[in-house]
């Protein structure tokens, strides 16, 4: 790996890590509007920006996977190909609904999120030493599913990276969806 792709690797560990932290404390706050039934302002302003910032996630997760490949020559396995699927559609739908005021995308965000973090966090087991029950969808001299590529702070794969991009995306497909309400 070269300099720039490490120092970028890095950033983007401690990056998840963060995202990772978002999540949760997201689901928390969610969690307490509903059960105290009092409107949280936290929660209201990600309602309000969660259009504008799916679409940077989306948008940037998807020009990084491309950057990897295209550019450090990370080859993607099959189900890095499949992940891939559930992304990059978002950035166009996004921007549709950016530019429609469309709030209604938060069920689509989600719809497309929810199997690209299952695959995501199957992948992820897989490295991480789980056994696999599927096969990888891999052609013939293409990468192993099952080969981790990095290994960051202990834990953090390139499936686990996109894993909690698609737990972020879930989390604000649901907000954004409230937010129509």
């Amino acid at each position: 790996m070269n300099a720039t792709a490490a120092t970028l690797t890095t950033v983007l560990s401690w990056g998840t890590l963060l995202l990772q932290l978002l999540v949760v404390f997201l689901v928390v706050l969610m969690v307490e509007e509903h059960r105290s039934g009092r409107p949280s302002s936290v929660l209201n302003f990600v309602r309000r920006v969660g259009l504008q910032v799916a679409g940077l996630v989306a948008l940037l997760g998807s020009a990084l996977t491309l950057l990897y490949s295209e550019v450090f020559g990370f080859l993607p396995c099959g189900l890095c190909w499949l992940q891939r699927v559930f992304l990059y559609p978002q950035v166009f739908l996004l921007a549709v609904a950016f530019f429609k005021k469309d709030t209604k995308v938060g069920d689509y965000i989600t719809a497309l999120s929810i199997p690209g973090f299952l695959i995501a966090l199957y992948q992820h087991s897989i490295q991480m030493g789980g056994s696999s029950f599927l096969p990888c969808p891999a052609t013939p001299g293409a990468v192993d599913c099952g080969k981790r590529l990095i290994f960051e702070l202990g834990y953090i794969t390139f499936p686990l990276m996109a894993a909690t991009l698609f737990a972020f995306l879930i989390t604000l497909g649901w907000l954004i969806r409230q937010g129509s309400r």
